[in-house]
């Protein structure tokens, strides 16, 4: 019984130190080397593609940050400069800024443009992964 007790123990401290790892991540930055791994390794992802001359998408920002921390543990967020990352870009037929792209187990499952608010977002999220309000 003791033995039980450590192993849920164990367990629980496991996803504590995750969803902490998680929360200090906040929104990861991609380009057109790292994407394709982060998709990999991610199962649910959210990418913002994004420009820093983008009035929209500086608007989106803290919105973005902020969701990447009420989902973390279960969502990653990450934003994608396309002025830095053109073949991304290009891969993901990206011609407006701010386009968002969520990434379900290594595929493309749906994508926004525009600065949109925080409601309808995080709406967006639990919708295309399946996630409870």
């Amino acid at each position: 019984m003791d033995e039980d007790l450590e192993m849920i123990r164990q367990r629980k401290q496991e996803a504590l130190a995750a969803r902490i790892a998680a929360l200090r991540q906040g929104v990861i930055r991609v380009d057109d080397l790292s994407l394709a791994d982060t998709v990999r390794e991610h199962p649910l992802l959210v990418v913002d593609f994004s420009a820093e001359w983008c009035g929209p998408c500086q608007r989106l920002a803290p919105i973005f940050e902020a969701l990447a921390a009420e989902f973390a543990g279960t969502v990653t967020f990450a934003t994608c400069d396309i002025d830095e990352s053109h073949g991304v870009a290009s891969s993901f037929g990206v011609q407006v800024v701010p386009t968002i792209v969520f990434f379900s187990h290594g595929r493309a499952v749906g994508r926004l443009t525009g600065a949109l608010p925080a409601d309808v977002l995080r709406a967006n999220v639990t919708k295309m992964f399946g996630l409870s309000e």
